[in-house]
């Protein structure tokens, strides 16, 4: 059973972040399109789907079968500091879903160049989450 836990695992949390890799650069159309009513219709239409029916379907699933794996694989200090940096994951998927409400009634309040800076967030906690999990420092 472990085994397909973890499968179901890895395969919910590929797509949580392919979700947080995109949705801010749908944002950063979305700021750049602004004043081109058709074009930011459409963004809002990608951004909802996209937040609504993959990417938080695809969070809760990480959660999920992470806790599963923990029932039977146990803890490490690792694990500790994993789960730390899923939990800051998890609060910028939130705010990620803020700014989206916020787009739709002040389109121009965040720039363009914003949410290329902080679409390297989840890159940086991919890399942190790969290093934590394959070499194990602690």
């Amino acid at each position: 059973m472990y085994e397909w836990i973890k499968v179901l695992h890895i395969i919910s949390f590929v797509a949580w972040f392919a979700g947080l890799f995109y949705l801010p650069r749908l944002y950063v159309y979305h700021a750049e399109n602004a004043d081109h009513d058709h074009t930011r219709k459409t963004l809002e239409t990608m951004e909802y789907k996209l937040l609504k029916f993959i990417m938080n379907p695809a969070m809760i699933a990480t959660w999920i079968f992470g806790v599963a794996l923990i029932h039977y694989a146990g803890s490490a200090g690792w694990l500790h500091a994993k789960i730390t940096l899923v939990v800051i994951l998890s609060a910028f998927h939130m705010y990620l879903g803020v700014i989206r409400k916020k787009l739709i009634n002040e389109p121009s309040k965040y720039s363009s160049k914003y949410f290329r800076y902080i679409n390297e967030v989840p890159t940086v906690l991919l890399i942190l989450i790969v290093i934590l999990v394959v070499v194990k420092p602690f």
